[in-house]
């Protein structure tokens, strides 16, 4: 991507460890609406989640701290089902830090945490010891995927399903600019300093001499793509080396990388994709200002 004229990063590398951690932070902003909308969603109708696929595999792209995690597992524990749970995130520190957590927690619990990309989670996943799974996809990250990259994901959901198998998905509403550029600008700057991380992230792994003075955060709504963009720019014309990749990248001043969309989805529209997926929505809940919706789909047969 910094060989690119638009220059871009892959969004992983916002999850180093340090990266998890600021995020971490950014989920407890008061701009930051997403965690705790979807939060009071789950916590209403985990019950109904877990009932509508009886006992299941979890099986969670993007764990985190799996703090949302555990209302479903309240949920599946309270109706006394066998919990199994499979989170998947390329930050092992984190993996590695909540599973101890959730162990201690849930002492019923089989916790198989996976430090990976997803696409890789997903192709290697093994028969479930349960009757089900469901793969859950929370947070709105979907919004992080172009359209191209959408349909790729779906595909790789209906590979890893059996069919009568589920998938919970969190996505992000479409709302009025003022409200989401306030999510991605917060007054405290853990936003920018999370954006600026990606930079310390690549000098760590990749022998670089990123100056993170010289680089701002940018992060502006574009109403056309219904999509944030989050930008790093450069405050000046400079040369920056990536010793391990025998690489050197020339910035103009002013010029950005793109280290992140974050796409708003219409609601319908997105019941219409996953039903044209096979993936079809059972239930779909929204907070009461409809800012984020949770669906349950469940994957049919190809007849």
């Amino acid at each position: 991507g910094l060989t690119q004229t638009a220059k871009s990063l892959p969004a992983r590398y916002f999850y180093d460890d340090r990266g998890s951690e600021l995020f971490e932070q950014i989920c407890e902003l008061p701009e930051y609406y997403l965690t705790r909308t979807e939060m009071s969603i789950l916590l209403q109708y985990a019950g109904e989640i877990a009932q509508n696929t009886s006992a299941c595999e979890l099986v969670e792209l993007g764990s985190g701290s799996s703090t949302k995690t555990r209302i479903l597992l309240d949920a599946y524990e309270h109706l006394n089902y066998p919990l199994r749970y499979l989170p998947i995130d390329v930050s092992a520190g984190i993996l590695e830090s909540s599973a101890k957590q959730l162990l201690a927690a849930y002492p019923s619990l089989q916790v198989h945490a996976l430090a990976s990309t997803y696409e890789l989670a997903l192709e290697r996943l093994t028969p479930t010891e349960l009757p089900s799974r469901m793969i859950c996809f929370i947070g709105s990250t979907l919004g992080n995927l172009s359209p191209q990259e959408c349909d790729v994901f779906f595909s790789q959901i209906q590979t890893a399903l059996n069919v009568g198998e589920y998938l919970l998905l969190g996505i992000d509403l479409q709302k009025p600019k003022h409200l989401l550029e306030a999510a991605y600008n917060d007054s405290q700057g853990i936003t920018a300093a999370f954006n600026l991380n990606v930079l310390d992230h690549l000098n760590r792994r990749f022998g670089g001499n990123f100056d993170t003075t010289q680089f701002a955060h940018w992060a502006f709504y574009n109403e056309s793509q219904h999509q944030i963009e989050m930008h790093l720019r450069s405050l000046r014309s400079q040369t920056v080396q990536l010793r391990a990749l025998d690489l050197t990248v020339e910035f103009e001043t002013g010029e950005t990388i793109l280290t992140e969309i974050s796409r708003k989805f219409d609601l319908n529209t997105m019941r219409q994709e996953l039903s044209d997926r096979g993936l079809a929505p059972l239930q779909i809940w929204t907070d009461h200002s409809q800012w984020f919706g949770v669906l349950l789909c469940q994957l049919k047969s190809a007849d």
